[in-house]
């Protein structure tokens, strides 16, 4: 297997094989405890008006996500897993817009299989991609409006590599070298209720769901369903 990590939208865009887009801060933590919570599906669009636009049709009952880390005008729930964890979403289908995991989702138009990771469902992202027997596995990470690098998509890109080399990483020393970054440090700020320190903590929660996100194309729309393997 071979494996590589690229970063950013233009890493989204060249991705090949089995293909895993990272957002740790925070649309694949959200979007695992929306899932979590008994969403039935969430779609993936990378922009607002799409988001509102499905709605609207009912091929989504709610939106959640978020532009600048703000919930948009219209949204029912920001992009925010400390939300959705007391959010009534049993058997809906969500439509989920961020600037940076749903952009990157949608610009990964060369992969053969595609997953949303975080460091929540890491470990079991690792097993649905092993379980494939891919020959070449890229891993985004999509930084801040896919745009600039961040460390914990950076370190989360690492920590999957790593894992299906068969190594054990630390998970406490990931959760520190995460929570030194520049981003980890936006959260808890009272002037910046939008950041919730909840959220930074869950997103740093390794491994606290037990299934993949996996993506599918199903009549032209992205859409993440749970996957245990």
């Amino acid at each position: 297997m071979e494996i590589v990590i690229d970063s950013l939208l233009e890493g989204a865009r060249r991705a090949k094989g089995v293909v895993v887009v990272v957002d740790v801060f925070r649309a694949y933590t959200t979007a695992a405890v929306a899932l979590s919570m008994g969403a039935e599906k969430i779609v993936l669009v990378a922009e607002v008006e799409e988001a509102l636009d499905l709605r609207r049709r009912g091929v989504g009952d709610l939106c959640m996500g978020e532009v600048g880390g703000v919930r948009p005008p219209g949204f029912d729930f920001g992009n925010s897993p400390s939300e959705l964890a007391v959010a009534d979403v049993a058997s809906k289908t969500i439509v989920q817009s961020t600037r940076a995991g749903t952009v990157g989702m949608a610009a990964a138009t060369g992969a053969d299989a595609l997953y949303g990771g975080s460091l929540a469902v890491a470990s079991a992202t690792v097993r649905a991609v092993k379980s494939l027997d891919a020959r070449l596995v890229t891993i985004v990470a999509m930084g801040s409006e896919g745009r600039v690098r961040t460390d914990e998509d950076e370190q989360c890109a690492l920590f999957m590599r790593n894992l299906l080399h068969g190594a054990r990483p630390d998970h406490e020393s990931v959760r520190r070298l995460v929570l030194a970054g520049q981003e980890a440090r936006k959260y808890g700020n009272p002037a910046t209720p939008h950041w919730p320190a909840a959220d930074r903590e869950m997103a740093t929660r390794i491994d606290s769901h037990d299934f993949a996100i996996r993506v599918e194309r199903e009549d032209g729309l992205l859409v993440a369903r749970r996957q245990y393997v």
